[in-house]
């Protein structure tokens, strides 16, 4: 069966920065076996030698290092249509130059999801095509119950491909393989060893002229409702009978069932001027396109707990910031001490496992004999450094969504469990009930 790309939004950031770079990837790596029609949707008067030439420039400067004729054969395969993604007669008109069956990539801010899939519905599409949405999945839980719904009366749910690229980072898919083909980890995953787990998600940048989405959106529903919940759920899930794209989902849905935050745990933070790094930033608040009315924060933390066998009693740590002096990505199980302590004179301090995001790679600190006296303990750090994924985790899930594989995607039960998590950390922020607290560019956050 022909496959057909479009591309809603396609003279968008996302699509010259991520999505035709990662085409132009897995045609270097031999990864397709013909070529793919790709149809951009956009707002911009061009035609398609118009948009060929805006492409070329995109994949230049993001994608240079790749051999030119990877490049131009993403190129060659651009068609550009000018239109509204919200008017049904312009998605028509769209929709009717692709051959193929079209797989619908809506690479726009979430605000406009649901006049487009609404649009989309009304132009009906063929049996076997397929819609990918970008997250956030909508900006509250009614509203990702509606985008369900409206999801549904377009494909069949095994045709929603919820992108969510932390799910395609390697040190993710570590995790996978580290509980369930090692028997040394699993039989210590739970609460009666595991004292607390720590995901983490520091930025040393700052805004990056993202204001046009981040301050409607901030910290919170940016990372915390969507990406570090999926790193919980992929932690902190059941053993699956198989990694088959239903089995993930309904044992990642199960874990998202059972957690419930801790909303007087939560902080929000918004950064003041700073430096970092030489870099001076000014304040949050000053910068180009935001509203500091809005008071949005840049910098969340929550704790939730999960109330089931495994984990009952362990405190999950969920932690974002933007313009922090230092960058931490990791995921961090923290184990409690040993029951008995042999060393009379030494309190051995536990055992801690991080998964490290970014670079991609593993530590276990652990307590060893001394070089010394064999009876004095040392903190040894066991390290390995993943060495990098063959195809980026845009690249991935590209192949994935091309080929109609959904293991990589969100469900719509972890789309509306996202929500329903956050939504009194919300409610609590917008009551004002947790202060929002400042804190300079270059520190560690708020106190």
């Amino acid at each position: 069966m022909k496959r057909s790309f479009v591309v809603l939004g396609g003279s968008g950031d996302l699509t010259g920065r991520l999505l035709l770079p990662s085409l132009a990837q897995l045609y270097e790596r031999g990864v397709l076996d013909g070529d793919v029609e790709v149809l951009a949707v956009s707002q911009q008067d061009w035609d398609d030698e118009a948009y060929r030439d805006w492409a070329r420039a995109r994949l230049t400067a993001h994608a240079g290092d790749l051999p030119e004729d990877a490049r131009e054969r993403v190129v060659a395969q651009l068609g550009h249509e000018h239109g509204d993604v919200t008017s049904p007669d312009d998605l028509r008109r769209a929709l009717a130059r692709v051959d193929g069956v079209p797989v619908v990539y809506l690479a726009l801010p979430n605000t406009v999801f649901l006049p487009t899939l609404t649009a989309l519905r009304e132009v009906g599409l063929p049996e076997g095509a397929r819609v990918v949405v970008e997250k956030p999945f909508g900006t509250g839980i009614a509203d990702a119950r509606e985008l369900n719904e409206v999801l549904h009366g377009l494909v069949p749910e095994e045709g929603v491909f919820r992108i969510d690229h932390f799910l395609a980072k390697q040190t993710v898919l570590n995790v996978l393989g580290l509980r369930f083909a090692n028997r040394v980890f699993e039989p210590v995953w739970n609460a009666q060893h595991v004292d607390a787990v720590d995901i983490v998600f520091d930025e040393d940048l700052g805004l990056e002229g993202r204001a046009g989405y981040y301050d409607k959106a901030g910290a919170l529903r940016d990372m915390l409702q969507n990406h570090l919940l999926q790193l919980l759920a992929v932690v902190a899930m059941e053993p699956p009978q198989s990694l088959d794209a239903a089995t993930l989902q309904a044992r990642k849905s199960d874990v998202l069932r059972a957690v419930q935050p801790v909303v007087a745990q939560s902080v929000r933070g918004r950064y003041t001027a700073g430096t970092i790094e030489g870099r001076e930033l000014p304040d949050y608040a000053s910068e180009d396109g935001v509203d500091p009315a809005r008071m949005t924060e840049t910098f969340a933390e929550f704790t939730v707990t999960i109330e089931n066998w495994r984990w009952s009693g362990v405190p999950f740590r969920l932690r974002t910031g933007k313009a922090l002096g230092t960058r931490r990505k990791e995921i961090v199980v923290r184990f409690k001490p040993v029951p008995h302590l042999a060393f009379a004179d030494e309190q051995p301090e536990p055992d801690v496992l991080r998964l490290q995001l970014s670079p991609d790679g593993i530590a276990l600190e652990v307590n060893l004999n001394g070089a010394g006296d064999p009876f004095d303990l040392e903190r040894e750090v066991l390290q390995t450094t993943s060495p990098p994924q063959d195809l980026p985790a845009y690249g991935l899930l590209l192949r994935e969504m091309l080929s109609g594989d959904p293991t990589l995607s969100i469900s719509d039960v972890e789309a509306e469990q996202g929500w329903r998590i956050v939504q009194p950390v919300l409610d609590a922020w917008a009551a004002d009930e947790i202060p929002l607290q400042d804190y300079p560019a270059g520190s560690d956050g708020p106190a």
